[in-house]
């Protein structure tokens, strides 16, 4: 990567010539091939991988969800035993934590953040491949090591001391630990690609005032997960994988070490975790809001403010999850406090949303029902989760089906309902094709219907004593009734995520017919194509407010200067976004997936053998030899093929 400190200048430009539209797409543009699928380093490929991925991880946890609720849906059902049981719920929750949400949100994040703030790509373009492929590495190696019964079965948090050696002897826990390393290696990867390429790389006139609150959330997800993940990757690759391999004690109270360290680590990652899958989904809401309701969010600073606040208050409470440990009183009343202190930044953000509907004109497609969906189940999810933050409450229904109610109220409506909203709303853009308004509204109200009779009488379970992860119980308990009632909504959520994809092959299969901005939305991602062109914008705009789009007028300035020959992009200031300097981006190569299969040769190797390491390094060597080995500029390429 090379930079130019040259003087770039913003002025009403001419139209973009044919020529010089010719000359970006055979410079940016994707070759076809297997050999260009490997190399690909293209944001909108890599992001749409992201989703793709995801969704598909999402359709298996899904089928997991289903098996468990087959089991649970009568007493002393013997279609599973408590092996595997285990095994079922723990790759169920593994999925949807690792493989399906924070993966997708930031999938989104890496699509559509540089189109947002107006560039050409990340600012790390083959850095950004590397993270795909480890991800995709992590989700196979989970999975296959399932299909052959060696599967984690100690739960998505495989609390020690059961996780270690002399309590789970098999290779189970050895995969949990390095399945969490892909995946933190993964998001730590795309949450420097987001920083860096929000603050460096934004068009000019766009200074933080005018940032889009979807580029918000991702920018305060991405220091969430540089904090959060180096604290898992501490807890798993370090310690426990350590404990297991080498026969360290760190976490073997028996030898000096302390097991209720693991959950100290653990929920340090764990509960802003959940911020980091529910973050980006209210910058989703923030974002469609507004093409919705004909005017801009009400109380942009208020929703900014209130976006930093949870992931501040977010990595102070972790303790609430241990309330039934030996914690002193005194610690856990503080924790209380930090619980119910987060709802009041998540409060700011639901009333200036509900204003924004109020003052505004709202249009009920799609999209907007999922927004209008997503603020009651997290209100509701919200309420739980206040009460369960009085430690005398929470001692009354831990380890119950109040707490696996709760959570998916919280995740589910807090997160896969913005989730499907922002699908329906941004698919035109990323395939040119506007999805069913009909078949949409079905999806919307079989999966909000599915999801309150699913996990609402999970409140009443718990309340009844059911406890959390058991593969059965006895059939004059009086449980009977509310598991088939959860059943029976299960089966609604199946159903309307069958439609979403009977919806998306039928759009699919036609025609492109969606114009470059359906909706009319303020964002600038929607003055594009749909799709949009390899090189997204033949001239970086300049921003005039804060509804980059709304406040454009027609004789609005452009970036000219950057080269057409070269993957050259406009590097800003990270406060104000003036033009800084231009810099020449890498173009595709091998060596991100070769990296990829190094790493992922090392951690699968590590399951069986510290000496990996040694059988790994030269592999591992030689693909970062070839990721810092020079290539020729584009430009010289193309020369001297001509």
């Amino acid at each position: 990567m090379s930079t130019e400190h040259e003087t770039v200048t913003t002025v009403p430009a001419p139209a973009v010539t044919a020529e010089e539209l010719a000359e970006l797409d055979r410079t940016w543009r994707s070759r076809r091939g297997l050999w260009a699928f490997l190399t690909t380093v293209d944001h909108k490929t890599i992001g749409r991988r992201y989703v793709l991925t995801a969704l598909f991880f999402f359709g298996l946890a899904g089928i997991n969800a289903a098996l468990i609720r087959l089991q649970l849906i009568q007493p002393e059902n013997p279609r599973f035993g408590p092996e595997s049981f285990s095994q079922l719920f723990t790759i169920h929750g593994l999925t949807m934590m690792f493989l399906f949400a924070v993966p997708i949100m930031t999938g989104l994040g890496i699509y559509f953040v540089p189109l947002m703030i107006g560039t050409r790509n990340v600012a790390f373009p083959r850095l950004n491949a590397l993270g795909y492929w480890v991800y995709a590495a992590g989700g196979i190696m989970l999975w296959v090591s399932y299909a052959v019964g060696a599967g984690p079965d100690t739960g998505w948090f495989s609390y020690v001391p059961l996780a270690l050696s002399n309590f789970a002897p098999g290779k189970n826990v050895d995969v949990y630990a390095q399945m969490v390393t892909f995946t933190e290696i993964s998001a730590l990867i795309t949450a420097v690609e987001l920083i860096v390429t929000a603050f460096k790389q934004r068009a000019p006139g766009m200074s933080l005032n005018r940032i889009p609150l979807f580029v918000w959330s991702q920018i305060v997800t991405g220091f969430m997960i540089l904090f959060a993940m180096s604290t898992i990757a501490t807890a798993t690759t370090l310690m426990l994988a350590m404990d297991r391999l080498v026969s360290t004690r760190f976490f073997d109270s028996g030898a000096g070490g302390d097991s209720l360290l693991w959950q100290h680590l653990f929920w340090f990652f764990g509960h802003p975790e959940v911020y980091i899958i529910f973050l980006p989904a209210t910058g989703m809401v923030s974002t469609m809001l507004p093409a919705f309701t004909r005017r801009p969010v009400f109380g942009y600073p208020a929703v900014v403010l209130s976006i930093i606040a949870i992931a501040f208050v977010s990595f102070g409470l972790w303790v609430h999850h241990m309330f039934a440990t030996t914690v002193p009183e005194v610690g856990a009343s503080f924790f209380t406090a930090a619980s119910m202190l987060i709802a009041i930044p998540n409060g700011v953000q639901i009333f200036c949303w509900i204003a924004t509907i109020w003052s505004g004109r709202p249009r009920f497609h799609t999209p907007m029902l999922f927004i209008i969906g997503f603020i009651i189940l997290f209100v509701m999810g919200g309420l739980t989760g206040v009460m369960i933050a009085s430690v005398p409450f929470d001692l009354q229904v831990h380890d119950t089906y109040f707490i696996v109610a709760h959570f998916h109220y919280v995740l589910v409506g807090g997160s896969v309902f913005p989730l499907f909203g922002a699908l329906y709303y941004w698919f035109p853009k990323m395939t040119g094709r506007m999805l069913s308004e009909r078949l949409g509204k079905v999806n919307f109200w079989l999966f909000f219907i599915g999801v309150n009779v699913t996990f609402f009488p999970m409140h009443i379970l718990g309340f009844l004593g059911m406890p959390r992860r058991v593969y059965t119980y006895p059939a004059d308990i009086g449980w009977t009734g509310l598991n088939i009632l959860s059943s029976a909504g299960a089966a609604l959520i199946a159903l309307s995520v069958l439609v979403f994809i009977i919806n998306a092959a039928i759009t699919l299969s036609g025609p492109r017919n969606a114009p470059a901005d359906p909706w009319e939305a303020d964002t600038l991602e929607w003055m594009l194509p749909s799709p949009p062109a390899p090189y997204a914008f033949a001239r970086i705009p300049v921003v005039e407010g804060r509804s980059a789009l709304w406040d454009r007028t027609d004789d609005a300035p452009e970036v000219v200067g950057l080269r057409t020959d070269e993957r050259e992009i406009l590097t800003t200031t990270a406060i104000s976004a003036r033009p800084d300097h231009k810099t020449i981006q890498p173009g595709p190569a091998i060596s991100p997936f070769l990296a990829a299969c190094s790493i992922t040769l090392l951690l699968i190797t590590l399951l069986f053998t510290p000496k990996a390491v040694l059988i790994a390094a030269p592999f591992l060597l030689i693909s970062f030899a070839l990721w810092g080995w020079p290539s020729k500029p584009q430009g010289r390429r193309l020369e001297e093929k001509s």
